[in-house]
């Protein structure tokens, strides 16, 4: 989302949903388990499963599942890597990949884990900093300064990446460390009609027939990681009525949003978003349409923006169901003149201030990884000579290894996918901006900036890095040259947004959390902010709007079933290595299966637990009622949905040959 979110708390002074919550491991609901279900959540399983979980680079979730550095995440979560990793000859995927011996696993350019080993609380050192009388403005620089010097001390003192992470919206700061493995490489996916089975028609839907799995390791010195911390694999996976985990990193939910702020996500958000996605649909498919290899690049693109857009659709007809929106209640003068302020006193029927800061500081106007880089490159070289708490928060000391490695990652970027989605995106920003010196079109000025642009070439960018600001400065790279002359217009733009919006609106709602915080304290779970949670729920089926009622596990002879209804054609044709070994396969063996856990995007490739902390599933969506998970969940048809861990083994032996694989995983 384009702006920050500081959540004012509603509907936390009513009582929770059965298995409502997104829980912080060091305030997991112990109590709220226990009464219901009578299992104990100790600190030994907690800790278990914290350092059995993994970030998986900056949208996924994944979780070690042997002791030599086996991942396991979703097909979608490594989408990416699968791209970066293939060629016009070797489409993995597509085919899908096996490595059957350690030499042949693929390393992921750029590619991170990160593994939480403790958290500390900083509430009181962050809130030091700020005195009586302060302004808004002065208070939130305060504060980031504050941050930046306990992340800096962190990771000098201990080694750790560290993150200062905002809770309860102001009412809590905590200190995150994590362990960082940065070689990482490929093991195991299967074809994408399976793992994406059913593709966009039964996106958000259920039932569900997808082996949404695949499976990466992590390398330390050269070798696979020692792992101390892993989940094991049950033998007998999940059934109806079980208490399950989910142990992932949701992105970000909006549950506490006052009246305005919906009627924002409603009004203004939500519809500039679609209107973005519906047309990069259309772009990205005409230019898949035209050959194979184009499909092949921009594959990952297109699937992602199909998702996204789904997913807005469904958050959007959720805040236009008055049931829901109505039980909002809560408002606040404070608060309206904040976003007010968004548009620089205009209602929201105008482009300015939220929309200019989408386009030009957000980079939606220029959405190609050339510009991205580009921008990277000049902001690391100018921020980097800055005082550490004086620094763009993405350029402080505890982010530049990441973002180097980013930098330096020698993945494949394609000439002509760029040249398509920066002319869209130049022409979506003439559209709206309507500049008056044109000399040039979109596709002119696409076609100039990409093609003469060297910042793709990895030797290009370790070059400005370590030239620093004289490098950049006396570079004639078109891009670079683009960036450097956007960048004044375009920090004044950030400085009024943060100064106007920003800090006012964090003060409001950090004042009233805080003394809601102060009543409730950890009773109650924080907003999701991709940071390490726990969920529970049981395996569950659910009623339709139509009356019919879903059962809440689906099975191998029901993926047949739905393709042969479909004749077999795409998106519902298996791949032939499932068509040449259906009669290898159990029919009756669980695919996949819907629970009650709580969760959010982010959340994808987060493992499926027991009690007995072991693997019976792998999240890899929610139904079409989740989608409303972001503003408000209810457990009556809301349901997290999962690969079942018996699918998974079952393929590995009976289709993939992965033996060796199967075994590692103990099943």
């Amino acid at each position: 989302m384009p702006y920050r979110i500081f959540a004012l708390l509603i509907l936390f002074a009513m009582p929770l949903f059965a298995e409502e919550g997104m829980w912080l491991f060091d305030a997991a609901p112990k109590e709220q388990v226990h009464k219901q279900y009578g299992f104990e959540l100790t600190d030994e399983w907690l800790e278990h499963v914290q350092l059995s979980s993994v970030r998986f680079g900056r949208g996924g979730s994944a979780s070690f599942v042997s002791s030599s550095g086996l991942v396991m995440t979703n097909h979608h979560v490594g989408a990416r890597q699968l791209q970066e990793l293939s060629t016009p000859e070797r489409d993995l995927l597509t085919d899908g990949f096996y490595a059957k011996t350690h030499a042949e696993e693929l390393p992921c350019k750029g590619l991170e884990l990160n593994v939480l080993i403790s958290t500390e609380d900083v509430t009181e050192k962050v809130n030091a900093a700020v005195t009586p009388g302060m302004s808004p403005e002065d208070a939130q620089k305060a504060r980031q300064a504050a941050i930046a010097d306990l992340e800096k001390a962190s990771k000098e003192t201990t080694g750790l990446k560290s993150e200062v992470m905002t809770f309860y919206q102001g009412g809590a700061y905590h200190l995150y460390r994590y362990k960082v493995y940065d070689d990482v490489r490929l093991v195991w996916a299967p074809e994408s009609d399976i793992g994406s089975f059913g593709g966009d028609p039964d996106n958000y839907e259920f039932p569900r027939y997808c082996l949404d799995c695949s499976f990466f390791r992590a390398y330390e010195n050269g070798k696979p990681a020692k792992i101390e911390h892993f989940l094991k694999w049950s033998k007998n996976g999940a059934k109806d009525g079980d208490l399950v985990f989910v142990s992932g990193h949701p992105g970000r939910t909006d549950r506490a949003l006052t009246r305005e702020h919906l009627e924002f996500q409603r009004d203004v958000y939500l519809p500039w978003r679609l209107q973005k996605l519906f047309r990069r649909e259309v772009i990205y498919s005409a230019f898949a349409e035209r050959s194979e290899e184009n499909a092949r690049r921009i594959r990952n693109d297109l699937d992602a923006v199909k998702n996204y857009r789904k997913r807005a659709i469904g958050q959007l007809q959720g805040l236009q169901t008055p049931s829901l929106f109505n039980t909002v209640t809560t408002t606040s003068p404070v608060i309206i003149a904040a976003l007010n302020e968004m548009f620089w006193g205009n209602k929201w029927d105008s482009f300015s201030g939220y929309h200019q800061y989408d386009l030009f500081e957000v980079g939606e106007g220029f959405n190609c990884r050339t510009f991205q880089i580009a921008r990277s490159l000049v902001r690391l070289a100018y921020e980097s000579v800055k005082p550490n708490e004086k620094r763009l928060k993405e350029y402080r000391d505890g982010a530049l290894e990441s973002l180097k490695a980013s930098l330096l990652a020698d993945t494949p970027i394609y000439e002509d996918v760029e040249i398509l989605k920066l002319t869209d995106s130049l022409t979506m920003l003439w559209e709206t901006h309507k500049p008056q010196d044109r000399k040039e079109s979109p596709k002119e000025s696409a076609v100039k900036l990409i093609r003469g642009s060297k910042v793709r070439d990895v030797v290009e960018r370790k070059r400005l890095i370590e030239g620093g600001i004289a490098a950049i400065e006396a570079s004639d790279d078109p891009m670079i040259q683009y960036v450097l002359e956007l960048e004044p217009s375009v920090r004044a733009l950030r400085k009024v947004y943060e100064e106007r919006f920003e800090a006012p609106l964090e003060k409001a709602y950090t004042e009233l959390a805080r003394k809601r915080f102060e009543e409730f304290g950890t009773n109650i779970y924080p907003d999701a902010t991709f940071t390490l949670r726990l969920s529970y729920g049981t395996v569950k089926g659910y009623t339709n709007d139509d009356g019919t009622y879903v059962e809440p596990i689906t099975n191998i002879a029901g993926m047949y079933k739905r393709a042969e209804e479909h004749k077999f054609t795409p998106p519902f044709a298996p791949p032939q290595s499932w068509k040449d070994g259906r009669e290898k396969l159990d029919p009756a063996t669980p695919f996949n299966l819907a629970t009650t856990n709580d969760i959010i995007g982010g959340n994808s490739g987060s493992p499926l637990i027991n009690t007995d902390g072991e693997v019976v599933g792998l999240v890899f969506d929610g139904n079409i009622y989740s989608l409303s998970n972001n503003f408000i969940y209810t457990d009556t048809q809301s349901r997290c949905v999962s690969v079942h861990s018996a699918v998974i083994v079952e393929a590995l032996r009976k289709i993939y040959g992965a033996d060796k694989l199967a075994d590692e995983l103990g099943r």
